[in-house]
């Protein structure tokens, strides 16, 4: 993969900080280097390993047409995981995470349906011929609902698996894909429980560049696989022409015989 991950990378990122030594998960023991003043320090070296894990898995969920949800609703992470997963065409939760999200889906389908319903009203006039009243009323609404679900309105059916930065946090979000029996991934803390998530990420959940770093890898694998898609595609849809043209191709090669004789 073209996207392979150093650890002197993930140092300098800060990945390796962990949470103070009487915050931890005893769990997360396998991926504890050591503890320095109080600190626990995460081994970069299984935290690129099962980096390169995650990213094969991701690059064959994108490649399989599946969406990858991302989930990060602290402010730490926000703006980076907006601005990654937009940039590979994933949808992402940013705000509050909306109950119900993967196991009642039809009703968020519905929600982010209302808001489509609102921009067909704008633009054949419908819109103009409520009162004022109304209208700000349908704005707040279409406001409200731009911010909490816009990111995953391309989002038709349940994602193929959940990226999640903060599983403590988001502990409503893991929940929900173990019932729905959704993959996993995550970067986890030295302070979360891995055994929650199908593919660990250990590392530095609190710090900006940390998750930086992270996001930067995995959107990559991702990409690499929705190109590859877009790749198989055209190779087909080649083929397809080529198998279509061939039979008029012989046709016209038996005419200009028959003429010749």
């Amino acid at each position: 993969m073209a996207n392979n991950i150093e650890v002197k990378e993930l140092l300098e990122a800060g990945v390796h900080f962990g949470h103070m030594t009487r915050k931890w998960d005893p769990n997360m023991a396998p991926y504890i280097y050591m503890e320095r003043n109080g600190i626990h320090i995460i081994n970069l070296y299984k935290t690129a390993a099962k980096i390169e894990e995650a990213n094969s898995a991701l690059k064959k969920i994108a490649a399989s047409g599946r969406k990858i949800l991302f989930v990060a609703t602290k402010k730490q992470a926000k703006d980076i995981v907006a601005e990654k997963a937009g940039a590979a065409n994933m949808p992402y939760i940013t705000e509050r995470w909306p109950g119900g999200m993967l196991t009642n889906f039809v009703t968020i389908r519905k929600a982010v349906k209302k808001m489509a319903s609102i921009d067909r009203m704008k633009k054949d006039g419908t819109f103009n011929t409520l009162s004022k009243k109304e209208r700000l009323q349908v704005d707040r609404l279409r406001a409200k609902l731009e911010k909490n679900l816009g990111s995953i309105s391309d989002m038709t059916r349940l994602p193929g698996a959940l990226f999640v930065v903060d599983i403590k946090r988001e502990h409503i979000a893991i929940k929900e894909a173990q019932k729905l029996n959704i993959p996993i991934f995550a970067m986890v803390d030295t302070n979360s429980d891995p055994r929650q998530v199908d593919y660990v990420i250990p590392a530095n959940d609190d710090a900006s560049k940390s998750i930086d770093k992270v996001l930067s890898s995995v959107t990559a694998a991702i990409s690499e696989g929705l190109s590859d898609r877009k790749a198989e595609r055209d190779a087909k849809k080649s083929e397809d022409a080529a198998a279509k043209e061939a039979p008029k191709a012989a046709e016209a090669t038996t005419e200009t015989t028959t003429e010749e004789k």
